[in-house]
């Protein structure tokens, strides 16, 4: 039974099923946290946002003491 290997070989193989599918569950685990820790929209639109106030403020549309108090409200 077990080519000789006996009943170690009868617990061995669910033991080596049972680390598979957890190593395969937390490799999914971490392959979700990796993606979503370097895309984070808050701070992507405060980004882009700051980008058009600079733009705004290069083009002439809002003055200096403008800009300042929208960049200011931006940094919270």
């Amino acid at each position: 039974m077990w080519f000789g290997w006996g009943w170690g070989m009868m617990f061995f193989i669910p033991l080596c099923f049972i680390f598979g599918a957890i190593a395969i569950y937390y490799f999914l685990i971490a392959s979700r946290r990796s993606c979503h820790s370097h895309y984070s929209p808050r701070f992507q639109s405060r980004g882009r946002a700051s980008e058009i106030l600079a733009e705004r403020y290069a083009r002439g549309e809002i003055s200096r003491d403008e800009f300042q108090q929208i960049r200011k409200e931006l940094e919270r």
